[in-house]
């Protein structure tokens, strides 16, 4: 028979049962200090993705120029200094051919001023475009890439314009899309009365239309554009 007392562990068995016990507890708060581990990742996962997502405007572009800025600007404040150009019609001679452009004084999506001046001695290629036409949307990819790969001319100024703002349609805000884009072209938010849209004579979108350095209008077309039509649209704007 035993002389051990029963209901009594030995010191090695208590030893032995206080190490497991320990060892439980440490495997414990490994699982939770990895939860919250998992939890604190995830968080900063979404606080750096929409940080990116709302600091994307701004930065410098590929193509030299900058990336539309930051702001939700939906409508702008626009002032237009001289006569409307025709509207432009597809199935007769421009009518707008030789025409001084009017000025135009707007906002971009921050807010800072932006103007088009017709008399600054600088040839010009304008692109109207509408957040929820898919026309535009196909286009404003394809001249960022080539603006990417052939840089920003740097003898021909180009504006953008932002028209036809409209919440109720698609792809609105602009701001939102262009940015997406990484679009690179000075943009000018139009006005609720599409006022910018009208005094270039815009019968479609995306609209394209080319100054000489006099600010008179060597060119206007509209719809998709290829690569080639793109070069002949720089070409006609140094023409001059």
């Amino acid at each position: 028979m035993s002389n051990r007392v029963k209901g009594k562990n030995s010191a090695s068995q208590r030893v032995r049962a206080a190490s497991n016990a320990g060892k439980g507890k440490s495997t414990t708060w490994i699982w939770i200090a990895a939860v919250i581990a998992v939890v604190v990742i995830g968080v900063v996962v979404i606080a750096v993705s929409r940080g990116g997502s709302s600091s994307a405007g701004g930065g410098s572009s590929p193509s030299g120029g900058t990336v539309v800025p930051n702001g939700r600007l939906d409508y702008g404040t626009i002032k237009v200094n001289g006569n409307p150009l025709p509207a432009y019609s597809k199935d007769a001679t421009d009518a707008a051919l030789g025409t001084v452009i009017p000025q135009i004084s707007g906002v971009q999506f921050d807010g800072k001023q932006l103007d088009i001046l017709p008399t600054d001695g600088k040839p010009k290629i304008i692109m109207v475009v509408a957040h929820w036409c898919p026309h535009c949307q196909a286009e404003v990819p394809r001249i960022q890439k080539w603006l990417n790969e052939s840089g920003m001319p740097a003898d021909v100024e180009l504006v953008t314009v932002a028209t036809a703002n409209d919440p109720a349609r698609g792809n609105f805000p602009a701001a939102d899309w262009l940015r997406r884009e990484k679009w690179s072209v000075p943009t000018i938010v139009d006005d609720k009365a599409s006022q910018v849209n009208d005094a270039l004579g815009v019968s479609g979108f995306p609209f394209f239309v080319v100054t000489n350095g006099k600010g008179q209008v060597v060119y206007r077309t509209s719809g998709e554009i290829g690569q080639d039509e793109w070069n002949k649209l720089l070409a006609a704007a140094r023409s001059n």
